[in-house]
């Protein structure tokens, strides 16, 4: 049986998550929370949904600051059930262009990097 594509505003995003992360040690893509689930190391980085938003994993410190961002809200598993700090809703509209998707991404992959043990990339 074929598959179904995904979405065009989901499969944009997950096109540009792979060129972000080209660098990354050992990604994968899983489907998990109603979306497409990029892993970086075995844990959870992000979940890209079919409106082109994103669900992150990051540090439950880093939680408060980012809540305030534009487009950010408390990630829920189903209506009511917020599923706690470090999990994070980001809006589609606050991920357009390439340098906004890398100021979220920057502590989601802090936090991967804290809890696998992996060093930070060197940039240049």
């Amino acid at each position: 049986m074929a598959r179904t594509p995904p979405p065009p505003a989901q499969q944009q995003l997950i096109d540009r998550l792979r060129r972000h992360l080209a660098d990354e040690p050992v990604t994968r893509e899983v489907s998990m929370f109603g979306g497409r689930c990029v892993m970086v190391a075995g844990k959870i980085l992000v979940s890209v949904g079919e409106d082109g938003g994103m669900l992150l994993r990051v540090a439950d410190g880093d939680d408060d600051e980012l809540l305030r961002r534009p487009g950010a809200a408390r990630a829920e598993m189903g209506a009511g059930r917020d599923m706690g700090p470090g999990w994070i809703r980001v809006a589609a509209s606050a991920v357009e262009t390439d340098e906004d998707l890398g100021t979220w991404l920057g502590p989601a992959l802090a936090y991967n990097r804290a809890v696998t043990g992996r060093a930070a990339r060197r940039q240049g």
